[in-house]
């Protein structure tokens, strides 16, 4: 309620709470530059994955919808096998919350999903299974789902022919399985009305866009792996108003380089690192920008884009309530200075090396669009007023009518005082006071105090008035010229609002029109944003650039270092490896507890995964062949609901590495077979090994850290050019041992080992032998001999090497 006019000639009545007297209040207060900055459009709404499969004749089709960008993607048909393999990589690496299917499966689906339904540890929880009946999944009829859908991203000026070519460009209609797990993936979205359940049955779901994806060219890595290797650590959040709302990230390799200034940079920087990749072309390029960034001219380049990086905000989300006509004011605002911040990306971009490739499509794809919805919400959007009136308004000289308007509704107060000094002259003289004021959809009334004598609903009749209401002490009626004001003035705050939301609208379908340009910003602002911080990370660091071998088997790196132990420890000793070639491909590392053998297996697979992504590494240098796989036995993750032993649990660790590794995968096992008797771990151990020697030239690339010297010392693996023995360095100090933290052949000579066990007979004997000889010596007759003497520092030393 707004009071816009009061009587001057009397003891002046400001009117009650809720009401702000227009005659003699004062105005309201302009907000200045920092009230009126935007309020960060960032609060992530839980994200969904809905998933939809089918499988069919040895190929898997596959879609999922992702809440967070409202956008569909889709793998083209690849082939899957029985044990639906590619499948369950998918459903590791998405988490879906549901997984939707066709009722009329065979038997390996029904298998699969029964399975996956009782897995009750999954983290962070299992998926829904739901079937839909197979007429759902009808080729046709997805078709015409997908053909006849409402697509924000797709120009209403296009005609049916070309909306039907424009989707042909970016859905793979001959994937015949693809299709029809879209179709029923659309059918799905449609029934469960997946982020529009309050709105009205009109509001479709939300499409922004279709992407495809794919998992050729990855590195396999299990969770097991990510967990030992501490490529990802969430601990729970210090913060007592944080510990309801999720985990933050701890000590991990995802932690030390997320420097990312945008939270869609940090996913996809999340995604790289679960999807790491053996494809060259991709891997180099990352590569190059990272090294263009790490020239000491290119620092403030790198830091001035860092901080246009930072305007670029949650567009996804913004063109999500556009669609459902949910804007804020604060969208408005982020948006802007999104397409500003990315206009100033494209300008910098330009002035790069063209031979760059992310460079190149950052200059030509931040196209005029930008331009044009920029200079839109600058010139209709009024930001401090909006903020002021908590609402859309337009700027000046957008609308005439709107302006008219404005002026009639900023003229009110001098008037509606006038008004009220001449209904006063027509009131009783008991009446101090009144007003005129103006309440939005209910329009011009009278205000009058309340007198002590108006105290039944009788006492409040006035002739020639209309009673209203009473509130606040305030009576409320309706007078002739009131209702003359109503009739020539009518509600004109609403007309104004509903006008300016109008033009919103407007706005907003100019906007979504040109959605394809915001989301192309969004992918290659994130991807300049990952490897920014990668960048800055190895200048920090002292990282080097890896180099790709794909014909050369194995893994060469010089003075690794492992990335987060260097951090914690005062110094940190580096470590150079060597694998494949003629180096061998199974390493069997010894040495005592805590000499570092751990640290060296985890540095190897760290340095390894962290060129997988393409990014630098710790090391002077690093050659990393074909790496098609990271499988480690190194922890043992435990858990009650798995009902399952320590042991069992590295049994099974090793059973997946020995199932699926091959010749260029890197296989890393600490201490196998310390869960059981010492026995059956070194014939565990030993069998395992064997096995993959068995295979000669196609052994995985094998680091194995062992405290069984018996496996060394009783010759249990077969000789030959594919074993090598290491050992980590250490001396003795009187009775303390130095640890140097340095790997070393075990067998410096290169000679065969042979067996250890008449070696030491013979020393045992010579030993014995020569205790015997100084005992015979002693005259026993000779009263001055003390025995205890001869004890304790001839026959005690002695006997500590003889047994």
């Amino acid at each position: 309620m707004a009071s816009l006019g009061v009587n001057p000639s009397r003891t002046p009545q400001g009117p009650g709470p809720g009401a702000a007297s227009s005659g003699f209040s004062s105005p309201a207060p302009v907000p200045g530059p920092r009230e009126a900055e935007e309020e960060e459009v960032e609060e992530e709404e839980l994200a969904e994955i809905h998933l939809c499969v089918l499988w069919n004749s040895g190929y898997m089709g596959i879609a999922y919808y992702d809440t967070s960008d409202s956008t569909i993607h889709f793998m083209p048909d690849a082939p899957d096998h029985e044990s639906l393999k590619l499948l369950q990589r998918v459903l590791d690496e998405i988490n879906p919350q549901s997984v939707v299917t066709s009722a009329k499966q065979d038997e390996n689906m029904t298998r699969f999903l029964g399975k996956l339904a009782s897995q009750e540890h999954r983290q962070p929880k299992r998926p829904e299974i739901v079937f839909l009946p197979s007429v759902d999944f009808g080729l046709e009829i997805s078709k015409q789902r997908l053909l006849s859908g409402n697509y924000s991203f797709i120009p209403d000026c296009m005609t049916a022919t070309e909306k039907i070519l424009f989707l042909s460009s970016i859905i793979p209609f001959d994937c015949l399985l693809t299709v029809r797990a879209l179709g029923g993936l659309l059918k799905f979205l449609g029934r469960r009305r997946i982020g529009v359940e309050l709105e009205d049955y009109n509001v479709s779901v939300p499409i922004l866009g279709f992407k495809k994806f794919m998992l050729t060219h990855l590195v396999n890595i299990d969770q097991d792996t990510y967990s030992v290797l501490q490529i990802f650590k969430s601990e729970s959040h210090p913060s007592a108003y944080k510990v309801a709302s999720g985990l933050k990230e701890g000590l991990s390799l995802f932690g030390i380089l997320n420097r990312c200034r945008c939270k869609w940079g940090e996913k996809l920087l999340r995604l790289w690192f679960t999807r790491p990749t053996h494809d060259l072309g991709e891997l180099n390029s990352r590569l190059d920008v990272i090294q263009f960034f790490l020239l000491p001219q290119n620092l403030d380049m790198a830091q001035m884009l860092h901080r246009l990086l930072g305007h670029i905000k949650n567009v996804p989300l913004i063109l999500k309530r556009m669609k459902l006509s949910h804007t804020k004011v604060s969208d408005w605002q982020v948006l802007y200075k999104t397409v500003y911040g990315a206009l100033g990306l494209r300008d910098a971009c330009r002035s790069l090396p063209q031979s760059i490739q992310l460079f190149r499509d950052i200059a030509q794809e931040f196209s005029d669009d930008l331009h044009h919805i920029a200079s839109l919400i600058g010139k209709v959007v009024d930001f401090e007023g909006s903020l002021a009136e908590n609402r859309f308004t337009v700027l000046p000289n957008i609308d005439p009518e709107i302006d008219e308007k404005k002026r009639r509704l900023m003229g009110l107060p001098s008037f509606l005082t006038e008004v009220a000094r001449k209904e006063l002259e027509n009131l009783d003289s008991r009446i101090p006071s009144c007003s005129v004021i103006y309440i939005p959809l209910i329009g011009f009334l009278l205000s009058i105090p309340r007198l002590p004598f108006m105290v039944e609903a009788s006492d409040f009749e006035i002739n020639g008035l209309d009673f209203m209401f009473l509130s606040e002490e305030k009576l409320h009626y309706r007078s002739a010229r009131t209702k003359e004001l109503d009739a020539l003035l009518g509600d004109l705050h609403c007309e104004i609002r509903d006008q300016e939301t109008l033009l919103m609208y407007q706005l907003q379908c100019q906007v979504l029109a040109r959605a394809a340009v915001l989301t192309q910003v969004l992918d290659l602002a994130s991807r300049l944003d990952v490897l920014l911080a990668l960048a800055s990370a190895a200048r920090d660091y002292g990282y080097s650039r890896p180099r790709y071998s794909p014909q050369v088997l194995g893994v060469r790196i010089q003075n690794g270092r492992h990335p987060l132990m260097e951090l914690c420890a005062r110094t940190f000793v580096p470590n150079s490896t060597e694998c494949g070639r003629d180096k061998g491909r199974v390493k069997v590392i010894t040495g005592p507890n805590s000499s570092g053998k751990s640290i060296y297996l985890k540095q190897v697979g760290l340095i390894t995964f962290m060129a997988l992504v393409g990014s630098f590494v710790p090391a002077e240098e690093a050659e990393i062949g074909a790496v098609d796989a990271i499988f480690t036995r190194i922890h043992s993750c435990e858990s009650i609901s798995l009902g399952l032993s320590t042991f069992m649990i590295d049994l099974n660790q090793v059973a997946k590495a020995v199932n699926n590794a091959t010749a260029q995968s890197l296989v890393l096992i600490d201490e196998f077979g310390k869960g059981t008797n010492t026995v059956d771990g070194l014939a565990l151990l030993a069998a395992v090994l064997r096995h993959w020697l068995a295979r000669g030239p196609t052994c995985p690339h094998i680091f194995v850290a062992t405290n069984f010297l018996s496996l060394v010392q009783l010759q249990l693996l077969p000789q030959g050019p594919l074993v090598q023995y290491l050992t980590m360095e250490t001396c003795e100090d009187g009775n303390d041992l130095v640890f140097f933290y340095q790997v070393s052949d075990l067998i410096r000579s290169g000679k065969p080992i042979k067996p250890v066990k008449d070696l030491l007979k013979k020393n045992q004997m010579e030993n014995c032998q020569t205790l015997v000889d100084k005992f015979m010596k002693l005259d026993l007759e000779d009263p001055n001999l003390d025995l205890n003497i001869f004890m304790s520092q001839e026959v005690l030393p002695a006997a500590t090497s003889i047994l």
